[in-house]
């Protein structure tokens, strides 16, 4: 448990800082192009879910999903707790970065009201909705969580 509290102080190190720069420097919704045509930083405050979704949610919900965020990391710490001692170090990891970003996103709702997104990836007019380290954190996670899980189930039981 040590290591995946370590790593998810990492992750949440990170993502503070860098949404603290973010937020310092660049107005919303202006986008200023790293990669023309592909990567950009556009300062979004998303006060929805994942991806922006139920972005336009009244006041008083948002404080439910920030709830239910809570519920999700405890959630999150019980099946760390069932899955560490038998696990292996991919496990930890992938525990430690979904922590990490769960709880720099859950800091985002208590400080701004909304989760501080920045990372434009995008092409022509399509654009992949911005996101922050702490999502990538999670994603990274959730998905080597679901190949490790996934390679287990598939793995030839012995005759």
């Amino acid at each position: 448990m040590k290591m995946v509290a370590l790593l998810a102080v990492a992750v949440i190190s990170l993502d503070q800082v860098t949404k603290w720069i973010v937020v310092a420097r660049l107005p919303v919704g202006i986008r200023i192009d790293l990669v023309d045509g592909i990567l950009a930083l556009t300062l979004v405050m998303n006060p929805g879910l994942a991806f922006g979704i139920l972005g336009n949610m009244p006041v008083a919900w948002r404080w439910l999903v920030a709830a239910l965020s809570l519920v999700a990391l405890a959630v999150l710490a019980r099946v760390a707790l069932r899955m560490l001692p038998a696990g292996t170090s991919v496990d930890v990891v992938a525990i430690g970065l979904i922590f990490g970003g769960a709880v720099g996103n859950l800091i985002d709702r208590a400080r701004y009201g909304a989760v501080v997104d920045f990372i434009d990836v995008y092409y022509r007019t399509y654009h992949w909705p911005a996101f922050n380290a702490a999502d990538s954190a999670i994603t990274i996670g959730v998905t080597i969580l679901a190949l490790r899980l996934v390679g287990r189930r598939s793995a030839p039981s012995a005759p």
